[in-house]
């Protein structure tokens, strides 16, 4: 089955400002956000990606942008199911204020029972945005074949929890993963299970293009010879 790249949106407006961002409209990428998407091409150069998807937020579509731009035949798509988890009546206030809210202590520690006044649990999110990946690994493999690589730009809780599913971690573990503003996070799906193969990953992403040789569907015992 493909490999994906997980990407996180560039640095946004509301990253700087604190603020929970969730669905809001007309969140950009700050400059940083900005300098980060138009490195991002360089870094995945060496990567023959089949198809891209996106979150359909302001701030994923900016990240690609410069991705398309230098690679014209490339197909983009949105999917809802890898946007932001639905804050509700959290959406658009600051961080700072809701550290004091009882339920951020359960989002941190037990986010499993943890749903937003007006919005969605964080168990719906997760299972939306698995259930997003498990559908598009069947898309891309049947048009591009197995060894294919696509990548979605998505949100830092749908990375951590998809990271988690792939892991096979409890959801209340996913608060221990982290990946910051346009760090690709590489999952390569098999038959049977999947293989983290990056994770927050800020640099230069060569290694992960496809071998001669493609991958076993075990784990190597005592560790991977790495790239050739």
């Amino acid at each position: 089955m493909p490999t994906l790249l997980l990407v996180r949106h560039g640095r946004s407006t509301a990253n700087t400002e604190g603020l929970l961002a969730g669905w809001t409209p007309g969140v950009h990428l700050d400059d940083r956000g900005t300098a980060q998407a138009s490195a991002l091409p360089g870094r995945l150069a060496a990567l023959p990606l089949a198809e891209v998807v996106t979150s359909p937020l302001d701030r994923c579509r900016e990240t690609v942008a410069p991705l398309l731009q230098a690679r014209p035949g490339l197909t983009h798509h949105t999917d809802e199911r890898i946007g932001e988890c639905h804050y509700g009546d959290w959406t658009g206030r600051k961080l700072a204020e809701l550290k004091d809210e009882p339920l951020m202590e359960v989002v941190q520690a037990h986010p499993s029972a943890a749903a937003f006044p007006g919005g969605e649990s964080m168990r719906a999110m997760q299972t939306r945005a698995a259930e997003a990946v498990r559908e598009w690994n069947a898309r891309v493999e049947r048009d591009h074949g197995p060894d294919a690589v696509y990548l979605m730009c998505s949100h830092g809780d749908i990375i951590k929890s998809l990271v988690a599913e792939a892991l096979g971690l409890h959801l209340d573990l996913f608060q221990r993963i982290s990946v910051e503003p346009c760090s690709v996070t590489a999952i390569r799906y098999t038959r049977l299970r999947p293989f983290l193969l990056r994770l927050g990953d800020t640099g230069d992403l060569a290694s992960l293009a496809p071998r001669e040789e493609p991958p076993a569907g075990d784990a190597t015992v005592g560790g991977d010879a790495g790239a050739p």
